[in-house]
């Protein structure tokens, strides 16, 4: 009888031990705890004919959007092709989604997978690999129906059951759909109180709605499940941040900027983008960050010229323009409409929104504020493309909104304002954006309405303005 997986599939050239450690680093890959690529490297060290092993091994990496795991995923594919012919349907089909990611074309990888999940439902790695490839290609609906194509053959006592409904959960809440968002990912995590992704997906509705000191008090309350021993740590610092930083908590978002966000000067691309996010947001509202920006210019200096995914390179250029490295600046957007004239899926993220975005914000840094909005202006809606959350994005729509005030457009960011209140009028930032653009066009009682509105958020949150 060959082995078979937790979920009754055949696994090829592994035995029971080796079928346990493969179900521990998935595992691990689910919640982001451990060292899934050290779990299933000690398989492969038994047995290095382990075809899903080394599959498993490039996923892992591929899906950390680093260049300088190349080499180690070409090792792992060029491993598993060497056994290949012994595969089963379900592992070839695994092979060609990495092989596909590895050259480029991250849309034939996603769409493998997809087929992958169609035929072989319960396959838990192709929908984890699966949904973080719709994430990077910023696929709203796909985050959505390549879960919800699959659950019901799932039931909740499948192991990793929850990873299913965590990640469920956050396509419901990139979608729009938060109601159902927050009741699914709190479901998972009352299955499993360490899937930090449906810990993540919650934070999300919560952020999207608003609901700040909820927010608050959600992270806050599960600190030890989604801070210690695990690599998604950071981002959820991130996000807990966020709240406070729409409530005018200045000091606390530096606080958490410094203690958690960059305690370990952390050279992990996704860890530098949320670093990058979080000074940028500062900026905008003009704090003082004082050499915060140099510190994290240098980590992201050998990677200007990447050109690896237009989101990590946009966050660079973040980077670069808010430490003053016109030097550096001007490489990486040389290097991002390099990349743009591919024909890979990135140089289409490039070409889109990459590169206009990479030139606003290096504009926003030279003062040039017109060239800013004609470049925010023309991606605002497709900046999905480029991949990224609603959440990650919205720096784009502020940075416009900042632009339009900066330039003396008050008609444009009075506009912008009404947008961005529609959707959350609990955010402080928000209303006195909103306050400056009603005090340009000399409408001075809404001015005042609007202030009053900054003073209320920031009394209750504890942050008298």
């Amino acid at each position: 009888m060959p082995t078979t997986d937790a979920r009754g599939y055949p696994v090829t050239n592994a035995a029971a031990a080796e079928r346990d450690i493969f179900e521990k680093a998935l595992g691990e890959f689910q919640t982001y705890t451990g060292d899934p690529v050290a779990t299933i490297e000690s398989a492969l060290a038994v047995q290095p004919d382990f075809l899903l092993g080394h599959v498993m091994r490039a996923h892992l990496m591929l899906t950390t959007t680093e260049r300088g795991l190349a080499d180690e995923v070409a090792k792992s594919l060029a491993a598993a092709v060497g056994v290949a012919r012994h595969g089963t349907e379900r592992e070839q089909m695994h092979l060609e989604a990495a092989q596909m990611w590895a050259s480029g074309d991250i849309d034939a990888a996603s769409s493998k997978l997809f087929d992958l999940t169609v035929r072989y439902p319960k396959d838990a790695l192709a929908l984890q690999v699966g949904h973080l490839s719709d994430f990077y290609l910023g696929n709203a609906g796909m985050l959505r129906d390549r879960v919800a194509s699959a659950l019901p053959a799932w039931d909740a006592a499948d192991p990793g059951y929850h990873a299913l409904l965590g990640m469920h959960a956050f396509g419901l809440e990139e979608c729009g759909a938060y109601r159902a968002a927050e009741e699914v990912g709190r479901r998972a995590v009352d299955l499993n109180p360490k899937d930090s992704w449906a810990i993540h997906a919650v934070a999300h509705v919560i952020e999207m709605e608003g609901r700040q000191q909820d927010g608050i008090d959600w992270m806050g309350s599960r600190v030890p499940d989604w801070s210690v021993d695990n690599f998604f740590a950071v981002h959820n610092w991130w996000h807990w941040a966020l709240y406070h930083l729409d409530l005018g908590g200045i000091e606390k978002v530096l606080q958490f900027y410094d203690n958690h966000i960059r305690a370990e000067r952390s050279e992990v691309v996704l860890d530098m983008l949320d670093a990058s996010a979080m000074l940028w947001r500062l900026t905008l509202l003009g704090v003082d960050v004082g050499d915060r920006w140099q510190e994290l210019a240098d980590c992201w200096a050998p990677l200007v010229e990447d050109g690896f995914y237009s989101f990590n390179d946009t966050h660079a250029m973040m980077a670069f323009v808010g430490a003053g490295r016109p030097d550096l600046a001007k490489a990486n957007l040389a290097r991002l409409e390099a990349v743009a004239g591919g024909s890979n899926t990135n140089a289409g993220m490039a070409g889109e929104v990459g590169v206009p975005v990479a030139r606003a914000i290096n504009a926003f840094g030279e003062a040039r504020y017109d060239d800013v909005i004609e470049a925010l202006l023309s991606t605002r809606y497709i900046a999905h493309r480029f991949g990224g959350s609603n959440a990650q994005r919205d720096i784009l729509a502020w940075t416009l909104v900042e632009a339009a005030l900066r330039a003396g457009r008050f008609e444009l960011a009075e506009a912008l304002c009404h947008q961005r209140l529609a959707q959350k009028p609990t955010s402080l930032q928000n209303w006195q954006m909103a306050a400056r653009a009603c005090d340009g066009l000399g409408h001075g009682a809404d001015a005042a309405r609007a202030q009053q509105r900054v003073r209320e958020i920031g009394a209750a949150a504890g942050s008298p303005i």
